[in-house]
């Protein structure tokens, strides 16, 4: 979802977090990976502007973080 979000593929994310594209398939399948590797992972996104939000009674997710987010290419 966030990927979408930001219109990024696979290649985007692991360009800007600086993982391989199979690192972020493995993580889209649900694999465990390291906490570092998911950290790094969650940074680019948060660089790029979004906000991850907790469970609220619909569940997890993410969105813009304001108007000042700008988007990391």
């Amino acid at each position: 979802m966030a990927r979408a979000a930001l219109s990024w593929g696979t290649r985007d994310l692991a360009r800007n977090a600086g993982v391989s594209p199979d690192t972020i398939a493995r993580l889209e399948r649900g694999e465990r990976l390291r906490t570092a590797t998911v950290n790094v992972i969650r940074a680019a996104f948060e660089k790029a502007g979004l906000e991850f939000i907790p469970e609220n009674g619909g569940g997890l997710g993410v969105r813009f973080a304001g108007p000042s987010a700008s988007k990391v290419e």
